[in-house]
């Protein structure tokens, strides 16, 4: 958890920006004619399954027993894998719903910084109604 991601030197990197990356992970779904099945339900439901096998990787385990987990490439590699599996699933679900994530994410982090300003929400893990100031 407190490393920083490495790349695999087996897999290339698709170079570009995140429109790139929409477009490369849609274009593997096109080559095996799989939009049919991508209904906003069921892409929805892939999110939330690939996050239940991201979650499962940790499941039971102390921050150092996944720290230890992590620290062994074989079991970080699997954990990339259910996270870009998790990210590219939101990725179809976005473009499937004409939703350009290059703008809704910079906009879901202006509307969080409202929620949570720094001075507020620093070093605590409240939700952003039991904040207070003072």
């Amino acid at each position: 958890m407190k490393k920083p991601a490495k790349r695999s030197p087996t897999r290339p990197r698709i170079p570009g920006t995140l429109a790139d990356l929409v477009a490369a992970v849609r274009r593997f779904r096109d080559d095996r004619d799989w939009a049919q099945f991508h209904t906003p339900k069921n892409l929805a439901a892939a999110v939330a399954i690939e996050a239940a096998e991201l979650q499962e990787r940790f499941l039971w385990k102390t921050d150092a027993e996944v720290d230890h987990d992590l620290a062994d490439s074989t079991k970080r590699a699997g954990v990339a894998e259910e996270i870009a599996d998790v990210v590219m699933f939101a990725m179809l679900l976005a473009d499937r719903l004409g939703i350009d994530l290059a703008e809704a994410i910079p906009a879901k982090l202006a509307a969080n910084a409202r929620k949570y300003p720094v001075k507020l929400a620093r070093g605590n893990a409240r939700k952003y109604t039991e904040l207070r100031d003072g």
